[in-house]
């Protein structure tokens, strides 16, 4: 009866051990937000344009077909993809930490003393054999109770790296999405330039013709017809140069869509381009949500605390119980004799590290260490993301601002070329008015295209800085 009270009093003190948690959780730091972000309208819609799909931010079909095949094929995004069944496996064996181990074991052993030894001799004087003959087969079972935690923090620390590997896979198609989008503007912008310079070298031509029957005419020098010549020159130019980076834009945008280097279809110009109009960023609250870097460094802080939690279990002692159950015999024929070969042993004992060259305890403060740096981490991606968020605002609106400047910079300047080329026919405007206007018009439809190529960009950056782009 005593040893039945020792038993539960035993059973019961593990409970208790088994409770107790060496590793103190760490909280997440508090980051002094603002209610909104800098360059930000005074609004209170708390709806973050981060929250829509990417396909109802993105409603262009050709550049969804872009995007959709980017994600099928991307090979960075499908590592991810694996990175993330690694770390499930992982995960899933981390849950068996608690299941005892067994095994079992079969074994035949005959040994065949010297005859002058004391185990010869005492085999021929009782036995009347040389030999002895060994029989057995038996299951072994082996389990650590987990009375500091370190199985639950292993749990704990497989299962913080299986959620930042889905995180991570999230971050990837964030930003290939982004990528993607900016790359197929890009090649709009290079299509609406290279036609600028067409547009501008037939321009030229008819002024050069002119010139040069004003030249034969003996009504300008030569000089002129020079540097008519060189302005179509410095049009013609830029078409080559286009035609090259169109051509580096595909196989880009190719290979970040998983597929050989080809030609991209174009279904609409530059200006044809609508993304919504409405860009609410909610509140800087909503990062640690939508962020999947942000998420991801929340989730190290878990990682690196449990692993605080599994180096401080490790210094502390270790219950482990084995038992070891089956047949055994010195006969073969009485092998499986059941119930006269059965045996078990049953084993509990408690393990106390004691010195190892201070490793356990090196472990744990480095673990301290990287716990702190996590937590370092994760403020510096907070304040990072709503840096992207304040920095693509403030190009949003300025950039607004100069492509209005430009339009009409622009307008102001093909009309002047129109004057100009009209002056110069009826003989009220020599030919270095003309060559001006044209280079003015040549470099100002030129940054028009530009600026709306990244008032575009910007756009993206900021769905991208909010968290879109993932679902």
């Amino acid at each position: 009866m005593k040893k039945n009270i020792n038993g539960y009093l035993l059973i019961m003190l593990v409970g208790l051990l088994a409770a107790c948690k060496v590793s103190k959780d760490v909280r997440l730091p508090e980051n002094s937000l603002p209610g909104s972000y800098r360059s930000a309208t005074a609004s209170t819609d708390t709806n973050s344009v981060g929250r829509l799909p990417w396909k109802s931010f993105f409603t262009e079909t050709t550049l969804q077909n872009l995007i959709d095949s980017a994600i099928a094929r991307n090979n960075d995004l499908q590592l991810a993809i694996k990175n993330i069944e690694a770390a499930r496996l992982t995960l899933q064996q981390a849950k068996w930490g608690n299941v005892p181990a067994v095994g079992l074991q079969a074994t035949a052993t005959i040994n065949r003393p010297s005859n002058n030894s004391l185990n010869g001799i005492s085999l021929s004087q009782f036995l009347g054999s040389k030999h002895i003959e060994d029989y057995t087969v038996a299951a072994n079972i082996s389990w650590e109770a987990d009375i500091w935690g370190k199985i639950s923090s292993r749990k704990a620390q497989a299962l913080a790296a299986y959620l930042q590997t889905g995180e991570a896979r999230k971050a990837v198609q964030t930003q290939l999405v982004a990528s993607v989008s900016q790359a197929y503007f890009n090649l709009l912008m290079l299509d609406e330039q290279l036609g600028v310079a067409k547009r501008n070298v037939m321009l030229t031509d008819s002024t050069l013709r002119i010139i040069r029957l004003q030249f034969n005419a003996g009504q300008v020098t030569l000089l002129a017809v020079q540097q008519a010549e060189a302005q179509r020159l410095t049009a013609a130019r830029l078409i080559p140069q286009f035609e090259q980076d169109i051509t580096i834009q595909e196989n880009a945008l190719s290979i970040l869509s998983g597929k050989l280097p080809d030609s991209i279809v174009r279904s609409g110009r530059l200006n044809d381009v609508a993304l919504p109009q409405t860009l609410s960023t909610g509140l800087p609250s909503q990062l640690l949500s939508l962020r999947p870097d942000v998420k991801s460094a929340e989730l190290d802080i878990e990682r690196a605390n449990a692993v605080v939690g599994y180096t401080k279990a490790s210094m502390y002692p270790s219950l482990t119980i084995t038992a070891q159950g089956g047949v055994n015999a010195f006969k073969a024929s009485n092998w499986f004799n059941v119930p006269a070969s059965l045996f078990g042993i049953a084993t509990g004992g408690i393990a106390q590290p004691l010195l190892q060259r201070r490793e356990l305890k090196t472990n744990y403060e480095i673990a301290k260490v990287n716990r702190e740096k996590s937590v370092i981490q994760f403020r510096q991606q907070v304040l990072q993301a709503a840096g992207e968020v304040s920095d693509a605002l403030v190009r949003i609106d300025k950039l607004s601002q100069q492509q209005n400047i430009a339009a009409d910079r622009t307008k102001t300047l093909e009309q002047a070329t129109r004057n100009a080329n009209m002056l110069f026919k009826n003989g009220m405007a020599n030919y270095l008015e003309v060559i001006t206007a044209q280079s003015n018009v040549l470099q100002s439809e030129l940054e028009l295209a530009s600026i709306k190529k990244a008032q575009l960009d910007a756009t993206v950056d900021l769905y991208r800085s909010l968290g879109g782009g993932w679902n």
